[in-house]
C-alpha cells in the first residue's frame, strides 16, 4: 500500500478509535508533506514522504531530549508517543552489520580511498539507506571505514 494512502486510511481509523495521539500525528504529516509538495511543486513520491517523516521524528526526537534535560515528564510521555506512531511510518531500519556491507560496497562501487572521498560516497549511499539509517551513523560508519 502506498504510503500517502496509509496515512489517509490511519487518519480515519484514528477518528474512528478517537485516538486522540495518533490522530494529532497523522495531521501533522498530512499536513508537513502537503507544505512540502507546495514546496517542489509537484506531487511527492514515496521517498520524499518518508523524508517528511523522517525530518518529523528528529524534531520529536530533539524535543524529547530537551524536554528530559529539563525533567518535563508529562511532556515527555506525549513526546514518545508521538515518536513511536511515527516510527510506525517508516521501514525497518538496518542493522550495524547490514549498514556497514551497504557502505562498504558503495566505497568499493565509487572507488573512495580517503575521506577526501567522503562526498561521492554519502551522495552514493543515502538514497540507499534513507528511512532505514539514521544520518549521522551513516556518515560516521562511512568515516571510520575511509580512516
Amino acid at each position: 500500500m502506498e504510503l500517502l494512502e496509509r496515512l489517509n486510511q490511519d487518519l480515519k481509523q484514528a477518528m474512528k478509535d478517537k485516538d486522540k495521539v495518533r490522530l494529532s500525528v497523522v495531521r501533522m504529516v498530512k499536513s508537513a508533506t502537503k507544505n512540502r509538495e507546495i514546496e517542489l511543486g509537484h506531487p511527492l513520491s514515496e521517498e520524499d514522504i518518508l523524508a517528511v517523516i523522517q525530518k518529523e521524528l528528529k524534531q520529536r526526537k530533539d524535543s524529547l531530549q530537551a524536554f528530559q534535560d529539563a525533567n518535563r515528564t508529562d511532556l515527555i510521555t506525549a513526546v514518545e508517543e508521538e515518536i513511536a506512531v511515527l516510527e510506525g511510518y517508516l521501514p525497518e531500519p538496518l542493522s550495524e552489520d547490514e549498514l556497514r556491507q551497504i557502505v562498504s560496497d558503495v566505497i568499493v562501487q565509487v572507488g573512495a580511498q580517503s575521506k577526501a572521498d567522503m562526498g561521492k560516497v554519502m551522495g552514493q549511499l543515502m538514497p540507499l539507506v534513507r528511512g532505514r539509517a539514521d544520518g549521522k551513523a551513516v556518515q560516521q560508519m562511512v568515516q571510520s571505514l575511509l580512516s
